[in-house]
């Protein structure tokens, strides 16, 4: 149970900084709903519960920094790409605002985030020094650690999209438009910045 428990507080710690995913999180949950938003962060939890996996099997240090230069021009690149898709929605004509749902539903928006997740350097890092911090001399200690991971991760993107529609009915509808453009100019400087560390 401490395992369990030790795990929640991982995943929970792991997916509150607002990085890209919460970006798109609070953006396709004021503008497409409950649901999008939800998978959204599901496809996180299901990201942060398979780093957790990995690292859990003896996947250690060497083995993930292996692939720390792909996994960075890689999603700095799929950052990039969710950044441009959102200017291009805010400088689509207002009569096709309704197409500014994400294509595919909530696959597209479980997919998308799942990948993005998966290829941030920062949560290899956060889950090998918290679960190797944590981790219990239990044969299935780790794997409880796991479950936890992705309950206390899925857990707070709950959370998430509860308080952004919570507020949603007091904003403006231009102020969903704008956040279109505020979402892609962030998206698309940070995924820039990354590709540019790795590269340098």
């Amino acid at each position: 149970m401490s395992a369990l428990l030790s795990g929640i507080a991982v995943g929970f710690a792991v997916a509150m900084p607002v990085g890209p995913v919460g970006v798109l999180c609070i953006k396709r949950s004021l503008k497409d709903g409950f649901a999008t938003g939800f998978a959204t962060g599901f496809g996180a939890a299901t990201a942060d519960a398979a780093y957790g996996l990995l690292v859990a099997l003896g996947l250690g240090l060497s083995g993930l920094l292996a692939y720390a230069l792909p996994l960075n021009i890689g999603g700095g690149a799929l950052i990039v790409a969710l950044g441009l898709l959102g200017l291009r929605r805010f400088f689509r004509p207002a009569e096709k605002a309704e197409l500014a749902s994400p294509k595919g539903g909530l696959w597209a928006a479980w997919f998308s985030t799942f990948l993005l997740t998966l290829t941030n350097p920062m949560t290899i890092l956060a889950f090998i020094g918290l679960i190797a911090a944590l981790g219990t001399a239990s044969d299935y200690g780790p794997y409880w650690l796991v479950a936890g991971v992705f309950t206390g991760s899925l857990l707070w993107w709950l959370m998430l999209v509860g308080g952004v529609l919570m507020v949603k009915s007091r904003l403006p509808v231009s102020a969903l438009r704008w956040l279109d453009f505020a979402s892609g100019a962030m998206l698309l400087i940070w995924g820039v910045a990354i590709i540019l560390g790795a590269a340098l």
